[in-house]
């Protein structure tokens, strides 16, 4: 948004400060000043001039030498490109040496061979046009020699380019008058207030009893807000008074005539946007303002044509679509250079209606930009007013038909808001000691009403501040603040007592496993996404495809619902790490998403050979780990009668002969396995991955009772006993050790799996080792003897033969 200090003046005196010094109190204060441009300068040099003759450059067939009148009968010529050169034309010239807004600066300089003694200007090189193509043409009134600056009646103005995101949340902003009152609270300067009263009643008593032409109906489904309008007749379109058209251009708007400049010109001032129909070109007594109701084409004011949808909101005569709400007035009703007649209206719209309707077209126009920020219905009528008088100015015979007419939606209307707030409670957010005349004074300013009650502030807010800004006490904080200024606020470290830190039983519980897994495992810590795809899920054959943890605003399909469990994401990232690695091991400590209500913390733990599988490894280290977390387990084989909690026992993924469940305090929490080669295969993946998944959702956050016993060295020595069985390929191993739990020796310290080599389709031998160990006597060799004899009988009751 570019902000014309020149125009601001109107209704503040600005201090005498430095460009730069204005801009930097403007960011401190209310919004970031990205640019600050001085219009006018390097103009000073520049003068009107008559062109006298021209004939073609003999060197170049596009350029013409030009001579011209500079004033006093004294004679130039000139190099000039320009396509619009002929005899008689007034335009600008610039000397040598003159320096151009930018930046060039003129020199002697031969083109094609032939000195060119300075410069003719065209709007864009002398920055006060938007691009047409040639020489800035001026009227007859512009005698050579006189200075453009005077003939334009231009002065030097500061213009501040300030960033428009950050206006956003500040309706009242997109008008001077508003950014007026920022000044004036800012510097400490009176506001000037030209909208009184006095005013008021002066513009309504032209008002009359005559029948409007014109019948408002609006439809209780639109996005209208507010909605007044008025008629008046006998109205000329001419060319608008240089005063405005440098108004508009220094707020980045194109003149175009003289009453939709006006048009422009009171949008800007108050902020509030409004469309000038010619009343003539609209069909029958009525305006309607309601839904498209069918889809449609519409061509805008710039020609176009927009395909609206029946729910846009639209203003339409009996026959035909006009303008479409909040954004931009149709081709068919615009003010012309033959216009007699007008109906002028201002309305508010649904902020929400107004942005979906100018992203999905494309089309962001000055208005839109206003009216997807929240504005305030109740500043409709002042911007009529306003309306009306600067069409009266520049049309003195022009006729007020009647009184507005005038709707309002009462319940979308913007209310006054009163807060209360202590001052103690300003001093003590801020952070320094604020006096409460200052208080009170800022508040004033900001056009707030306050009432002090001993300290303690009623504060009542506008309505214009009421639409999306201001809410609770922290807003009034951030407004005496920020006119404080920031910048003035002593930064102080808070005070506060330093105390150890206490860590969660959980995070006490994750930080062992990460220990144990990390120095004993030898194993990196991994984190994977928890957004998943339905195209990974069906990679890894997985049966939840989490149908009701979709987002309903995914980034993209691979990352478009909750994961269902952490096993599909790891076995993506082993089979990445395969290409480059033959053999790595890896955790993660994640949480799996089975449903909304039911968020599980779970623990994987996986090792990755090229060459061989490791899940003997696997079941060692799980071991272990359980035993360092104090936590009662028991493996397992296949249960029908028990469900685990991590994995159903039916996936294609598991080993037919690779798998143990984990039962941890009496529930099936946790699995070991190597993956099927078949899934492994989907993932274009060799090797062998072995992998453990426990949930730890229910123990992670209790302290588990520390059950290690203490003895003393062992006196006697402990003997081990290594033995290779017989299985079907199909039985787990750990229905062998549930075998060896059964055999009731109190001597039988230890059993484990140390090997299993696959005998042929069928079998499998499993070695296992089992430690005696006593602490009265050194075991004897018979009674070794008796009770591995023990062992092999209860093994081969079971069906597992001693190998041979």
């Amino acid at each position: 948004m570019l902000i014309s200090l020149n125009w601001i003046k109107d209704f503040v005196e600005i201090p005498e400060l430095s460009p730069k010094e204005i801009g930097s109190s403007f960011t401190l204060t209310t919004a970031e000043v990205e640019e600050i441009k001085i219009t006018g300068a390097g103009l000073e040099n520049v003068t009107c001039v008559e062109i006298k003759s021209f004939k073609p450059h003999p060197e170049a067939d596009k350029l013409n030498l030009v001579t011209f009148d500079i004033g006093g009968g004294e004679t130039r010529e000139v190099v000039c490109g320009a396509p619009n050169v002929k005899v008689g034309i007034r335009v600008p010239y610039a000397p040598i040496g003159t320096t151009l807004p930018n930046g060039m600066t003129l020199e002697p300089k031969k083109i094609r061979g032939i000195l060119s003694d300075g410069m003719l200007c065209s709007e864009v090189e002398l920055g006060l046009g938007d691009g047409k193509a040639g020489l800035m043409e001026l009227n007859e009134t512009a005698k050579p020699g006189v200075k453009l600056l005077d003939y334009l009646n231009l002065g030097s103005d500061t213009i501040l380019d300030v960033d428009n995101k950050s206006l956003t949340h500040r309706p009242d902003l997109w008008g001077y008058y508003g950014l007026a009152r920022e000044f004036a609270a800012a510097h400490g300067k009176p506001l000037k207030n030209p909208f009184t009263e006095d005013w008021k009643k002066k513009i309504e008593a032209q008002f009359n009893s005559k029948a409007s032409p014109l019948k408002v109906n609006v439809d209780s489904d639109s996005s209208c807000h507010a909605y007044l309008g008025l008629s008046i007749n006998n109205i000329k379109v001419g060319t608008s008074p240089e005063f405005i058209q440098n108004r508009l251009l220094a707020a980045g708007l194109r003149p175009i005539n003289s009453i939709v400049d006006i048009s422009n010109y009171v949008m800007v001032e108050l902020g509030i946007p409004n469309h000038i129909f010619d009343r003539d070109k609209i069909s029958g007594d009525t305006l309607f303002i309601k839904k498209a109701g069918t889809d449609q084409v519409f061509k805008t004011l710039d020609e176009t044509d927009r395909k609206l949808i029946a729910s846009d909101t639209v203003i339409t005569d009996i026959n035909q679509t006009l303008v479409l709400a909040g954004i931009m007035g149709g081709l068919s009703a615009g003010v012309s250079e033959t216009t007699k007649n007008i109906f002028l209206e201002v309305a508010n719209w649904e902020a929400p209606e107004v942005r979906k309707t100018s992203v999905r077209l494309g089309l962001r126009s000055d208005s839109s930009q206003r009216y997807e920020k929240t504005l305030d219905s109740n500043l409709c009528y002042r911007t009529l007013l306003r309306l009306i008088e600067k069409i009266k100015e520049a049309n003195p015979e022009a006729e007020i038909i009647g009184t507005p007419s005038v709707f309002y939606n009462e319940e979308k209307k913007s209310k006054e808001l009163t807060l209360t707030i202590s001052h103690a409670q300003i001093v003590s957010s801020l952070g320094m000691e604020v006096s409460v005349d200052r208080v009170t004074d800022i508040f004033t300013r900001l056009d707030f009403k306050v009432k002090n009650n001993s300290n303690v502030y009623d504060v009542t807010i506008p309505t214009y501040r009421t639409t999306k800004d201001i809410y609770c006490k922290a807003d009034l904080i951030e407004e005496i603040g920020r006119m404080i200024g920031y910048d003035n606020i002593i930064p102080v470290s808070p005070l506060m007592g330093v105390r150890p830190i206490r860590l969660s039983q959980t995070k006490i519980f994750h930080r062992k496993i990460q220990d144990f897994l990390v120095q004993e495992a030898k194993s990196l810590e991994v984190m994977t996404y928890p957004l998943v795809g339905e195209e990974l899920l069906t990679k890894s054959s997985w049966s939840d495809f989490s149908e009701k943890m979709i987002l309903v605003n995914a980034l993209s399909t691979d990352a478009d619902r909750m994961r269902p469990s952490l096993i599909p994401s790891v076995i993506n990232l082993a089979a990445n790490n395969s290409k480059n690695y033959s053999h790595f091991s890896f955790f993660e400590l994640g949480r799996s998403y089975p449903t909304y209500e039911n968020e599980r913390s779970q623990l994987i733990f996986g090792l990755y050979s090229k060459e061989e599988t490791r899940f003997t490894e696997l079941l060692s280290h799980i071991e272990k780990l359980l035993g360092h977390l104090n936590i009662s387990y028991n493996f397992t084989g296949k249960s029908s009668k028990f469900k685990s909690m991590v994995v159903d026992q039916e996936w294609k993924g598991l080993h037919p002969h690779e798998y143990i469940n984990i039962q941890v305090m009496g529930k099936f929490a946790g699995m070991c396995t190597t993956i099927n080669p078949i899934i492994l295969k989907n993932f274009k993946m060799k090797g062998y991955l072995s992998l453990a998944v426990i949930d730890i959702t229910d123990i992670e956050s209790k302290e588990m009772k520390d059950k290690t016993k203490y003895h003393p060295i062992a006196k006697y020595p402990s003997s081990s006993f290594d033995f290779t069985v017989v299985a079907s390929q199909d039985v787990p191993a750990g229905d062998i050790l549930s075998v060896l739990n059964s055999v009731k020796i109190k001597e039988l310290k230890q059993k484990t799996v140390k090997d299993i080599f696959v005998m042929n389709e069928k079998e499998k031998a499993v070695t296992l080792r089992v430690i005696f160990e006593s602490e009265i006597e050194t075991l004897s060799a018979e009674f070794l003897k008796n009770a591995e004899g023990q062992l092999i009988q209860a093994l081969d009751s079971k069906g597992f033969k001693l190998r041979s």
